[in-house]
């Protein structure tokens, strides 16, 4: 008699499961990423025929124009900044996941945002790590309301469920879902088995009953959130908390969102009152100090839907190394060796003896190519120890051949440069206004021998 499979090894990646275990998944590739999971145990004569994500699994096959289209308000959360990174507010029906560090403040965030929406609409907040004396605790440390909010204390789906089925509540917070556990699995919480599962419950219930869910995620110690690959494709909107010790700014954005822009940005800042928003986040990167130093540069990135102005600094000091270093906070450290290599090839410029060192300040991290003018013009500055004038701000992305190419929503980026008081700008000639902006000087460049010629 066949012996009964008890166990299966599933990639944290990409979900994949295998009979047994490998040190590759053929899927992805990925090395050292299959772990076992408990496979449970299906009584005699019941069958687990789950209805589907989206709702009862009918049979019934129609067209896309025989589908009725409804018009779905949004409910918004009165968080300018999470409504923002949201695409608008919260859909009804959706799954959202929130992950971050630890101490980041996405308890605290979710907190706050429940505590004011129970004021109109019914909230249960479902939390597992911390007891519900310790979660009033901190809304009153807050100052929030907390006669509305419904709160409970459970790591089990199956109880979780049943309790937000009798309650109907319009939006349901989940603490976390590495804490939730499914009854038939005998594998520990915060397994790769337990995790699916309990995503796959918990979504399930929310697109049939309409609710809006927000589960909280951790993270691993590279930044990735934790749990198998597949817990990111089940959810519609995946929010990343983003924040060190020694800044009390918090950044919220958006890696997944099927209901608005992907990669949008929102600006919070961590006071004894909780996450306050910060609703022109260029200012507060632009606290420069008195003195004019070299090597200093504010560039113009687009983030989501907006711009937002960063200062970019660099620094370029005499090696004594071998090898001399290329460091990088806030950018791609292999863009940085591209960039001097076409600094030296096209520009004339040779650094490669010296240690180069650039940080976006504020904590932002920079993924556009924007960014490829101002850092070259930055080292360079620091590599002549010549000041660049403070009302000057430069983008643009930058050739392997010297070209200085366009980029996306130039108009907007210099709209916003205007109007915090910048007079002078370097942007690519394909980014040049139709029109004068009023109170700046544009200087178009095509190639970068022209962006040199244009810093004197």
């Amino acid at each position: 008699m066949a012996k009964k499979k008890t166990s299966a090894y599933v990639c944290n990646d990409c979900g994949a499961d295998y009979s047994k275990w490998q040190g590759q998944c053929g899927e992805c590739g990925a090395w050292n990423t299959l772990a076992e999971i408990r496979l449970s145990a299906v009584a005699s004569g019941s069958s687990r025929t789950g209805s589907g994500f989206a709702g009862a699994a009918d049979g019934v096959v129609s067209t896309l124009a025989e589908i009725e289209l409804e018009d779905i308000p949004r409910i918004t959360t009165n968080v300018g900044e999470l409504d923002l990174v949201l695409g608008g507010g919260l859909v009804p029906g959706s799954c959202i996941l929130v992950g971050g560090e630890p101490g980041a403040g996405k308890s605290t965030l979710l907190l706050q945002t429940l505590c004011k929406l129970a004021e109109s609409l019914s909230a249960l907040y479902v939390t597992g790590e911390e007891s519900p004396q310790q979660v009033a605790m901190r809304a009153h440390r807050l100052g929030l309301p907390t006669d509305k909010l419904q709160i409970m204390a459970e790591t089990s789906v199956e109880t979780v469920c049943g309790t937000a089925a009798r309650l109907a509540p319009k939006i349901l917070v989940v603490d976390s879902i590495q804490v939730m556990q499914v009854e038939d699995i005998a594998s520990a919480p915060g397994s790769v088995s337990q995790v699916r599962e309990s995503a796959a419950m918990l979504v399930r219930f929310a697109k049939q009953s309409g609710t809006v869910l927000l589960l909280v995620g951790h993270v691993t110690k590279d930044g990735s959130l934790a749990g198998p690959k597949v817990l990111e494709h089940m959810i519609d909107c995946s929010l990343m908390l983003e924040g060190t010790s020694d800044s009390h700014f918090r950044i919220l954005r958006s890696h997944k969102n099927r209901f608005g822009a992907v990669n949008e940005l929102g600006v919070f800042a961590m006071t004894d009152k909780g996450l306050r928003e910060v609703a022109n986040p260029s200012a507060i990167f632009l606290q420069r100090g008195e003195e004019v130093a070299s090597g200093s540069l504010v560039m113009v990135v687009w983030e989501g839907t907006r711009p937002l102005l960063v200062e970019l600094q660099a620094l370029v000091d005499d090696s004594h190394l071998g090898n001399p270093r290329r460091v990088t906070v806030g950018l791609e450290h292999n863009r940085l060796a591209m960039l001097l290599a076409v600094l030296h090839r096209h520009g004339g410029i040779m650094v490669g003896d010296q240690d180069v060192f650039v940080n976006v300040v504020g904590g932002v991290k920079v993924l556009e190519t924007s960014a490829d003018l101002a850092l070259i013009l930055a080292v360079i500055s620091s590599f002549r120890d010549h000041p660049l004038p403070r009302d000057l701000v430069v983008f643009g992305e930058v050739g392997l051949s010297g070209e200085i190419r366009p980029v996306q929503n130039g108009q907007e980026r210099l709209r916003e440069a205007a109007k915090h008081g910048f007079k002078r700008a370097i942007v690519p000639a394909g980014n040049a206004p139709r029109q004068p902006i009023k109170g700046m000087d544009v200087v178009p460049v095509r190639m970068l021998s022209d962006a040199l010629d244009a810093l004197g």
